[in-house]
């Protein structure tokens, strides 16, 4: 017999199952708040993100958004394993998710974090101290241009995104 462990999430403060990489989620959302100086309210937590495979559609999540003044700045996810393998998956996310591209995709394990430029792929910083301050968030935001993503290159992208997020479909 299994035990599910309940948490309360730190955003949200709704019960949680504490499984896979929920720990790590946890952390890196007290992170945010507590350490880069953003409000609750400028995280989002779970967005729903639907890809289509085949003709059927896949309803995943991204783990948390960051944003200030009401734009997205950061698509992440939160992992328990190496934070390299998920670089794609996020780089992918950040572009579906909404009708434009979020401008950082990040993959961190609460310890460590790679930060990637959503529209080039590139990467732009490693650690925790490469994600972006509440204060250094409200300067970018300022200067960050919000660009659709390729529609011929949607389809591709939503079979990455799903290739790489099998454990989050149709939660």
């Amino acid at each position: 017999m299994t035990i599910d462990y309940i948490i309360i999430d730190y955003i949200t403060g709704k019960p949680l199952r504490n499984i896979g990489s929920e720990a790590c989620r946890q952390k890196f959302e007290k992170f945010l708040v507590e350490q880069k100086g953003y409000a609750k309210q400028d995280i989002l937590v779970d967005k729903k993100l639907i890809v289509q495979f085949k003709g059927e559609d896949y309803i995943s999540a991204i783990d948390l958004i960051v944003g200030c003044r009401e734009k997205a700045l950061m698509a992440i996810t939160c992992v328990a394993g190496s934070i390299g393998s998920y670089e794609r998956e996020i780089l992918a996310g950040a572009r579906l998710v909404y009708d434009f591209q979020i401008p950082f995709a990040v993959s961190t394990d609460a310890k460590d974090a790679v930060v990637m430029d959503t529209i080039s792929g590139k990467k732009k910083g490693q650690g925790l101290d490469a994600i972006p301050s509440k204060e250094e968030a409200l300067k970018l935001i300022e200067t960050m241009e919000y660009i659709s993503f390729d529609k011929t290159r949607k389809e591709r992208e939503m079979i990455i995104y799903r290739s790489f997020n099998m454990e989050k479909v149709n939660i």
